[in-house]
């Protein structure tokens, strides 16, 4: 157990799951105050969905480059089960709204967005590090949010703000998924260069 937590506190995760918690409480509270009670899809629940895992992508790497690179921890199973709580995460503090009158959702499209964006975020995380890996999630989804597209490719290109039973924009997250998550398995975030490490 102790091993466990040490893990835990070196990722920063008491903190981050804060800082998800306070996002989600706050966007619920702007958009009860603004839209009244509802469904709340498309653009605006992608854009909750990119804040919260742009929140908990400080969780994908740790303080020492050189030890996540160690064979001493089964670090493929820790990241598979690192990536599995981070979904957890995000789909229990937006699902936890469909007990109240304003609520996030559908059920489908919550889950499409947080494995896909959840899915690119990993991969940043492996091309450019940590640091940088919410920058193509946020490009991509305010580019969505701004320009929704229509006709398959469009729904391809804009998959986060897409209706949920949308089967390109589903195919599109799926892949990302999965790219995301073998990718981070298999070899982890990119470490950091000496000027990040100051």
């Amino acid at each position: 157990m102790r091993g466990l937590t040490l893990y835990i506190r070196s990722r920063r995760v008491p903190g981050a799951l804060g800082g998800a918690f306070a996002v989600t409480a706050l966007t619920w509270l702007l958009t009860a105050v603004s839209n009244g009670a509802g469904e709340v899809g498309g653009v605006l629940l992608a854009l909750t969905v990119l804040l919260l895992v742009a929140v908990l992508t400080v969780t994908l790497g740790g303080p020492d480059d050189s030890l996540d690179r160690t064979a001493a921890r089964p670090w493929g199973a820790l990241r598979t089960l690192h990536l599995v709580a981070l979904l957890g995460c995000v789909l229990v503090l937006l699902l936890v709204t469909l007990a109240t009158a304003t609520r996030f959702g559908p059920f489908g499209h919550v889950v499409r967005d947080a494995v896909g964006l959840l899915g690119l975020t990993a991969l940043g995380a492996v091309a450019t590090g940590t640091a940088r890996a919410w920058f193509l999630p946020l490009g991509w989804t305010l580019g969505a949010a701004a320009f929704p597209g229509t006709g398959t490719a469009g729904e391809a290109l804009t998959w986060q703000a897409q209706a949920a039973d949308s089967l390109p924009a589903a195919v599109v997250a799926a892949v990302l998924a999965v790219a995301g998550f073998v990718a981070y398995v298999g070899r982890g975030p990119l470490p950091r260069t000496s000027a990040e490490n100051v």
